[in-house]
């Protein structure tokens, strides 16, 4: 399998604003990122998104997509729109167990990453087709990309997807390649 992982446009949130499945809208032009990545993407492709919208805007100017809960950011629950400087204490909490800390009323990272790959174990299991595009969000397209890579999930988070870039991973049954990783045209 040949899969394409795409990161949404740049949000249009304030710097220093946590959000996670805050819906927020794009302050890029998701039509216009499409365009940058159209000449990397191969013709065909299954085209799979996240659906909040930062991500959903982004796979419809690529084409029609199957939309998957699976695929959303990660939940802060009453952390979500508020300023990380008024979260005050909480986030050394969070910097001290990044995948088993849950804000108040969302999720962990792990918990995320259970969810995402259900998602990628269904896609593998039941291919309709060889050539995959994800338009989905950091922390989903870092559990796709550790797990298939084969680092631990303590290492996910050095993966650090770029705001409208795609990486390329070719999956094999004797293994996983990394093409290339966060690019466009």
């Amino acid at each position: 399998m040949e899969l394409h992982l795409i990161r949404h446009p740049r949000p249009d949130v304030a710097s220093g604003v946590c959000y996670g499945q805050l819906d927020l809208g794009l302050a890029e032009s998701a039509t216009a990122v499409a365009a940058r990545l159209r000449p990397i993407l191969p013709e065909r492709f299954e085209l799979h998104t996240s659906p909040l919208q930062r991500a959903r805007l982004l796979a419809e100017a690529l084409g029609e997509a199957r939309t998957d809960p699976r695929l959303m950011e990660i939940s802060f629950g009453e952390w979500e729109g508020r300023r990380f400087d008024d979260i005050g204490q909480a986030i050394d909490d969070w910097a001290s167990d990044p995948l088993g800390f849950r804000a108040p009323g969302g999720e962990s990272a792990r918990e995320m990453s259970t969810r995402v790959l259900d998602w990628l174990a269904g896609l593998r299991a039941n291919p309709s087709s060889q050539t995959v595009v994800v338009v989905a969000h950091g922390g989903p397209l870092r559990v796709i990309a550790g797990h298939l890579l084969g680092l631990p999930p303590e290492r996910w988070l050095g993966l650090d997807f770029a705001c409208g870039q795609a990486t390329r991973i070719d999956v094999a049954t004797w293994g996983t390649t990394l093409k290339w990783f966060n690019r466009h045209a």
